[in-house]
């Protein structure tokens, strides 16, 4: 009888222990949600209570193509990620990303932030690895380097600046003028320790109201030609000095002093961190040219002042002050300009432009604000 009762007791036991766990495998399991839908820091299960109380913190994380609404990173490369985060890793293999091919940029949503942004930074981390991201750093770091050599008057940079200049009230209150400067930066390497930068500025000119009422000039203006010779250490200051020389090429009396001129001419500057400052000068004396004509006897200085970002726009200041000698006058424009460096398929080009605003001239100079247009092709050494 008591061995009955034991099986009994047994069987009873074995029967309440496979229902307990047929009841454990029957309840429903949530589902693991993907890393596109995931939620951030949500509270473990302690007790019914805390889970229902809790409040729970999503993230939407998803890479998309510029412009588009189509999604370049799969789920299965961000759930990746997610599970190297989760066990302290930083990165994933160089290998999957670059199977990815993935181009773009993020588009993140979070309530969570401190979460968020973790994760951001670390999705940011995987493109910028990629070949794709590191090229589009490359590029953009060759952008910014080109508009600081733009600052740069003698950058070992072959440019060709065309420099737009609108002048108004002049003459006898009513004139204007438009001068195109088209500007050549060629430098040249004489050896190891030194450059040679030419700088040519040719003014073209169409003016009316000028001379007289109801009268206009157009053609060539006066060229002045500048040398620079400048060593190739540019720490901690960059620095040239040559000669400047004035060539009567004026195809009207009025657009020119119909002299040849020749002065020395030299330059400073320094840039650290985006700005660029220092002065450009020189002073030219005639030397020859028509007797009836005055004597060329100025001074010219250019204090400059800019800053570069790293998206290649450039913000400046200056003032191309000319002091007359025999005239005894002070011509003083104030610069103001903003310009953005910008590719054409391979090509550089910088656009800018600001107000140009005169604050003394000679009698019968331009008075007031004008306006100053610059575009400028580049051509970097390959």
């Amino acid at each position: 009888m008591r061995k009955v009762l034991g099986l009994i007791r047994a069987a009873v036991a074995m029967t309440m222990i496979a229902g307990a766990a047929i009841a454990q495998q029957s309840q429903p399991t949530v589902p693991t949600k993907s890393v596109c839908d995931a939620d951030i820091g949500s509270p473990s299960v302690r007790s019914e209570g805390r889970a229902k109380t809790a409040q729970r913190r999503k993230a939407k994380i998803s890479l998309v193509a510029p412009g588009s609404k189509r999604e370049l990173l799969p789920c299965g490369l961000l759930s990746a990620a997610m599970a190297r985060r989760n066990s302290r890793e930083r990165s994933i293999d160089s290998d999957v990303v670059r199977r990815s091919q993935v181009t773009g940029t993020f588009s993140f949503e979070s309530s969570a932030a401190k979460p968020g942004t973790r994760i951001k930074s670390e999705l940011e981390g995987i493109i910028s690895a990629s070949p794709q991201g590191q090229a589009q750093a490359q590029g953009a770091d060759e952008a910014q380097e080109l508009a600081k050599k733009l600052s740069n008057p003698v950058a070992s940079l072959i440019s060709l600046p065309l420099q737009s200049n609108f002048d108004f009230r002049m003459g006898t209150g009513s004139g204007w003028r438009y001068t195109l400067n088209v500007q050549p930066v060629i430098p040249f390497k004489l050896n190891e320790n030194w450059n040679m930068i030419s700088r040519t500025i040719i003014p073209i000119i169409h003016q009316g109201n000028v001379t007289g009422p109801n009268t206009s000039q157009n053609g060539l203006g006066d060229t002045v030609q500048s040398l620079f010779f400048s060593p190739n250490k540019t720490e901690p200051l960059i620095w040239a000095i040559g000669p400047v020389f004035l060539l009567p090429t004026a195809t009207d009396a009025s657009l020119g002093a119909q002299k040849w001129g020749l002065g020395p001419t030299a330059l400073a500057l320094k840039q650290k961190n985006g700005w660029t400052y220092g002065v450009l000068a020189n002073h030219i004396w005639s030397v020859a040219g028509k007797s009836n004509r005055a004597e060329v006897n100025a001074t010219f200085i250019q204090p400059f002042l800019s800053y570069t970002n790293k998206q290649a726009w450039t913000y400046g200041l200056n003032t191309e002050s000319t002091y007359d000698w025999n005239g005894h006058g002070w011509s003083v424009p104030i610069n103001l300009s903003i310009s953005k460096l910008v590719r054409f398929g391979k090509q550089p080009v910088s656009f800018g432009g600001g107000p140009k605003c005169w604050v003394t001239t000679p009698a019968g100079g331009a008075e007031g604000c004008g306006l100053r247009i610059v575009v400028t092709a580049l051509f970097p050494k390959r």
